[in-house]
């Protein structure tokens, strides 16, 4: 079986950080957030990675991972190109916005033939949900009539900024540790009561218990994912484009969650209970600094990553 492929989803705008903050550094020695995923990546016995980017973006990123990371892992490069659609369809006059997460699957196409890990540049995740997710997909099921996916299930109180709010996905998980159901939540953050959500349609905070486990797009999946996005990024572009030609998205969490209500693919829940963290604004970096140094002061990380 093909070793599993660590994929990297790195071709964002960080619109609410308001710069490229996949590549802002975050130590004293220069590392980046990214930098931290690939060594917890590396040490879980990934040899290969695929970073999907900005054609635009190319020599940022190989001057900053091939150099480093890249001296001990396979590297390697796709392209995220709102023009890189089916033929007989266009762009919408105007549309700037990428297609989303789903298309960033769809751009790897060409490069990956096995399962793979698909994980956002700009999370710090831990090392554990790499061991567990690294772990399935090496000794997991062939896919035969049911794709088999897994994700790495995290703690909801474990995932928020103090800085704003966040989106996640938040899971139903089955008896058995199966995903049942996940549902995009909005605008999460932490009250006077507790952790909760903003409902437009109610008009109202809407609480969500501790210990609910969410996706931070950390998922495990075999090569029939790619070739789902192949076959359903056409009735995407057909159906939901012309109803918000400017902002629609071909999101990942929704094409799993077709697959699932479908019958074609169920997802094994990995709960992971390491402590994230993110720069989704300016003001979460120096926090971020802090919790990256303490790691290393405690030994759980060597000084320097890439020596």
């Amino acid at each position: 079986m093909t070793k599993p492929t660590l994929v990297i989803m790195a071709a964002g705008m960080g619109s609410r950080y308001g710069g490229l903050k996949q590549v802002e550094k975050i130590t004293d020695t220069g590392e980046i957030i990214l930098d931290f995923s690939l060594y917890d990546a590396m040490m879980a016995g990934f040899e290969r990675a695929v970073f999907v980017i900005r054609e635009e973006h190319r020599d940022i990123f190989r001057e900053i991972v091939d150099e480093r990371a890249g001296r001990y892992m396979e590297i390697e490069y796709a392209y995220q190109d709102i023009a890189d659609i089916p033929e007989g369809y266009e762009i919408p006059e105007g549309r700037e916005k990428p297609w989303g997460t789903s298309h960033a699957i769809y751009a790897c196409r060409n490069l990956i033939d096995g399962p793979f890990l698909v994980i956002n540049a700009d999370d710090y995740y831990g090392p554990e949900g790499f061991v567990s997710v690294f772990q399935y997909l090496a000794n997991g099921k062939q896919d035969t009539d049911v794709y088999e996916f897994c994700m790495a299930g995290y703690m909801l109180e474990n995932t928020i900024t103090e800085n704003g709010h966040v989106t996640r996905g938040v899971c139903e998980v089955d008896a058995e540790g199966f995903l049942s159901d996940i549902v995009e939540r909005y605008k999460i953050r932490r009250g006077e009561g507790g952790i909760c959500y903003y409902d437009e349609a109610a008009d109202n905070w809407i609480p969500i218990p501790e210990g609910t486990q969410v996706s931070m797009n950390f998922w495990g999946f075999t090569r029939s994912f790619i070739d789902e996005t192949e076959m359903r990024i056409e009735a995407f572009l057909k159906n939901e484009v012309p109803k918000d030609p400017m902002k629609s998205e071909f999101l990942l969490p929704r094409t799993v969650d077709e697959l699932i209500k479908e019958g074609k693919a169920r997802v094994k829940v990995l709960p992971c209970h390491d402590k994230w963290c993110g720069v989704t604004y300016k003001e979460d970096k120096q926090s971020v600094m802090d919790q990256l140094q303490a790691k290393k002061d405690k030994g759980e990380y060597p000084e320097k990553l890439w020596k």
